[in-house]
């Protein structure tokens, strides 16, 4: 029985009663990405475009076989109990797939698991946070003709390279909005493409990284109630405009003629909110949008930058599990880096809403985040793998089996951080020639 095939049944069998893997990505969804990127099938083939979506989400989740063996795994070729064993014609099919079907498949499913996962939300806001990440491209002519390598000497490559930067919701670790780049692209320019993705009611915690007052402002003043926080930079000249407690003050920050050519709705002071607070004998200054002292408590805005960390380990549950530390994507051409990239996406969101239900079931206040990762990406696995092989009447017992198992990737609480944070440079494994 064919993958799709399974899921339409889960879906029949069981519409009011468990929810299931055709939850996730609905096939309607697929079809309405390929009709606003005018993608369709003028003939019948083997490997029909539904299918190839199917192929990108297997390519993140199997990024150690060869797509071919990937489509015989998931069982999404329509064939006659023979194997598909033709790589060309899979090249072919992924080529014709395009970036922006699957850019589409993915900003559309991210909507719909976003409104299906009802996120816990701090005094009427979700939390949100905006940060990079780099991944590393095959060695190839395209490739170098697209991306740039990174001259840092920290962190010398001698490969292409595509900076991301995404928008994540913090509780759930769904990705809400993405854009990548070549390496020298900044990770400011690529956040300014997310100002339209971040919905109203909001909280968007940044890095020091991202300071910008154009940036800021215009974040603030898309959309209705769109707050951010971001750690005071040193070098940050500011006036106190009025005293809210001693931790607590209104300031008046200038901007500069270059910030408000490109912005040109910043105007030349804007006023924020600057809360301080001492943490292990440390100053800890941060400035947020959120003015009201009322609404919004000194005590806990302090608290709340240590959330940020949960999209750091969303890119490690990407590069490190999901990924299994493969340091270097497959795909030997620009447009094919963007579409497994977006695929990689789509596959972490898949697997993290997946996580959003089974936290849903148990019995107490659990969030998402909770669960462990890497054990519901194995079952998760398992189930994708075993449901086209499966008879009908056995995958409703297969389902119930995959939540039971949700108690046991509840993760033990997180302790405390006992060494700082500092850059450990990778050891060579030859020595250096000198002349």
């Amino acid at each position: 029985m064919e993958l799709s095939k399974a899921l339409d049944f889960i879906a029949q069998s069981s519409p009011n009663n468990i929810e299931t893997l055709c939850d996730i990505l609905p096939l309607e969804l697929i079809q309405k990405a390929f009709e606003q990127t005018d993608t369709v099938t003028f003939r019948k083939r083997k490997l029909p475009l539904e299918s190839m979506v199917w192929l990108v989400i297997g390519m993140a989740i199997y990024n150690d076989k060869p797509l071919s063996q990937i489509i015989n795994m998931l069982d999404i070729v329509d064939r006659d109990k023979k194997a598909f064993v033709a790589p060309s014609a899979v090249i072919q099919r992924r080529q014709d797939l395009g970036v922006q079907a699957i850019e589409s498949v993915f900003d559309l499913t991210q909507a719909h698991w976003h409104k299906e996962a009802h996120h816990p939300q701090w005094n009427g806001l979700s939390l949100l946070a905006v940060d990079g990440v780099v991944w590393r491209t095959p060695d190839t002519p395209e490739n170098n003709a697209q991306f740039s390598k990174s001259t840092n000497n920290a962190s010398q490559s001698q490969y292409p390279q595509v900076r991301m930067v995404c928008l994540m919701e913090l509780s759930s670790h769904l990705i809400a909005g993405s854009a990548f780049d070549d390496y020298k692209v900044s990770e400011m320019r690529l956040a300014e493409q997310l100002i339209d993705k971040a919905n109203d009611h909001s909280l968007t915690l940044f890095d020091r990284g991202f300071y910008s007052t154009g940036l800021l402002h215009q974040w603030a003043n898309t959309g209705t109630e769109r707050h951010w926080l971001i750690p005071l930079k040193k070098s940050t000249q500011y006036e106190i405009v009025r005293k809210l407690g001693r931790q607590d003050a209104i300031v008046r920050i200038n901007s500069s003629a270059r910030s408000r050519k490109y912005w040109p709705d910043l105007p030349e002071q804007i006023e924020v909110r600057l809360v301080s607070r001492k943490m292990n004998g440390k100053l800890r200054q941060v400035l947020t949008s959120m003015t009201d002292p009322l609404r919004y408590p000194v005590v806990e805005i302090a608290d709340l930058y240590a959330h940020r960390w949960e999209i750091e380990l969303g890119y490690r549950e990407q590069k490190q599990y999901m990924l299994g530390n493969r340091l270097t994507l497959r795909s030997r051409r620009p447009d094919m880096i963007k579409q497994e990239l977006w695929g990689i996406l789509l596959s972490y969101n898949l697997v993290r809403y997946q996580m959003v239900k089974m936290a849903n079931m148990l019995k107490g206040d659990y969030l998402p985040y909770q669960l462990s990762f890497n054990g519901s990406l194995a079952h998760i696995i398992r189930l994708l793998v075993g449901l086209p092989f499966s008879s009908p009447g056995a995958i409703p017992g297969q389902l119930k089996h995959f939540y039971e198992l949700t108690p046991s990737l509840l993760l033990a609480p997180r302790g405390e951080r006992t060494n700082r944070r500092e850059v450990k440079h990778r050891p060579r494994t030859y020595s250096l020639k000198l002349y």
